[in-house]
């Protein structure tokens, strides 16, 4: 137990014969159970994994028929640990990526009841943008942009780091089952916690890179593939918090900007194309375009500024 509380770490594993041992041994002593997800490996993880298992009683051996996504070997631990009235779950991942060391940091906010989800943040180090590969470092910059506009979580600097430790209640609250199930499940579970009104806290981790870890992840895919995510995700919340839940009028200044915006740049464009490659342009036009786009920006920035308001207390 750490402080009184039952610790569960969840550890999804997907080809990391290599690597898997390294985190099983490193795992601090004051967790209570160790559970492992083999995500359908079609290398020995799963071998590696029982003979750990025969050394460690506080190991856990799930496998997956099927390969479900790094999400999905999150949600089944995630499941294990609300059966089992686990107070917090940590997530590490099989590639010995998350620093055994900073686990009593994310564990201490939850602990002491200052937040419902800590979450770590490789970037707070200067050691980040030397140490992370250049263009995953730029690919999770964008999506952590994208990820502070669906969440409403502002003050998340890094989204894509799945370090985190989570209470029982909001295991017991949040539908587990409708948790997006690939790389995109840490964003998917903020917008999530954010409906629910969970408090969430960055955490300072180390970043670890460069010890063996292969990653088969295409950054410009995922970029792609998480925008649209993450653009249905802010749709999502927008109805679930601000509608359903509770009515804000931010929601209005959102669809206003949304509407407005696009129309005012997009006119402005083909006013500036035809005006350098045809001929002059009426000032009515000019100004009309200038009207719709000034005010639909205007629109999204008090939006953004009324979401910032209304989660402010949620970190």
């Amino acid at each position: 137990m750490y402080r009184d509380k039952k610790i569960a770490v969840i550890v999804p594993a997907y080809n990391e014969e290599k690597l898997i041992a390294k985190v099983l041994k490193t795992t601090p002593s004051f967790v209570d159970h160790i559970v492992v997800i083999d995500d359908a490996s079609s290398d020995r993880t799963g071998e590696v994994i029982i003979a750990h298992q025969g050394e460690d009683s506080r190991i856990t051996f799930i496998q997956h028929k099927a390969n479900e996504g790094v999400g999905g070997g999150i949600v089944t631990g995630y499941k294990w640990a609300r059966d089992h009235e686990i107070d917090i779950s940590v997530v590490m991942a099989g590639d010995a990526q998350m620093d055994p060391i900073d686990l009593p940091r994310l564990l201490d906010p939850v602990v002491e009841g200052k937040t419902d989800y800590s979450k770590g943040n490789r970037l707070f180090t200067g050691k980040a943008w030397k140490v992370i590969p250049k263009t995953r470092y730029l690919g999770n910059g964008v999506l952590s942009f994208l990820t502070k506009i669906a969440s409403g979580y502002w003050h998340v600097a890094d989204s894509q780091s799945g370090y985190a430790a989570i209470t029982l209640e909001a295991l017991k609250t949040i539908d587990l089952d409708t948790i997006y199930k690939r790389y995109g499940m840490p964003n998917d579970l903020l917008v999530k916690l954010n409906v629910y009104n969970f408090r969430v806290q960055d955490v300072p981790v180390t970043p670890v890179y460069g010890i063996g870890e292969r990653s088969g992840i295409k950054i410009y895919k995922v970029v792609f593939t998480l925008s649209f995510l993450l653009m249905k995700l802010f749709f999502w919340r927008l109805k679930e918090k601000y509608i359903i839940r509770d009515f804000h009028p931010l929601v209005l200044f959102y669809l206003l900007g949304l509407f407005l915006a696009p129309i005012g740049v997009g006119f402005g464009l083909y006013l500036l194309i035809y005006r350098l490659f045809i001929g002059p342009v009426a000032a009515t036009s000019a100004l009309f375009a200038a009207f719709f786009a000034i005010s639909g920006l205007q629109s999204l920035f008090f939006a953004m500024w009324f979401d910032m308001e209304y989660n402010k207390e949620l970190k």
